[in-house]
């Protein structure tokens, strides 16, 4: 239970945070809040993509295994067609990395937001 309270507080400060800076200047409260909902949503899509590519990349491993287990003499050739699978499932969590790092800094959305 303390564990759960404890990530509880962890997510709720920032949005504190957040809330106190839109509070504290309220004729950029639109563009504060698209900051922050830029921030949120560049964290919700870092760790839906790494969860996903972690659940991939372990049935990937898994199922090699059991194939080879299965032919070890063929375990050359499934270990190379496991390895090129996990840099596929890797690549797109990099990709997802990549967006992220353009909407935190780049910010190509700003001017139509700011004006």
């Amino acid at each position: 239970m303390k564990k759960v309270m404890l990530s509880l507080a962890m997510w709720l400060t920032p949005a504190a945070a957040f809330a106190a800076t839109a509070a504290a200047e309220p004729s950029n409260s639109g563009v504060a809040m698209f900051f922050a909902a830029v921030v949120v949503t560049a964290g919700f899509a870092l760790a839906l993509s790494a969860f996903g590519g972690a659940i991939g990349q372990g049935n990937v491993a898994g199922r090699a295994m059991e194939a080879i287990a299965r032919q070890p003499e063929a375990a050359g050739r499934i270990q190379t067609a496991m390895l090129l699978g996990l840099a596929f499932i890797e690549s797109l969590v990099i990709y997802v990395l990549l967006i992220a790092f353009i909407m935190l800094f780049a910010l190509p959305f700003t001017k139509s937001i700011t004006g």
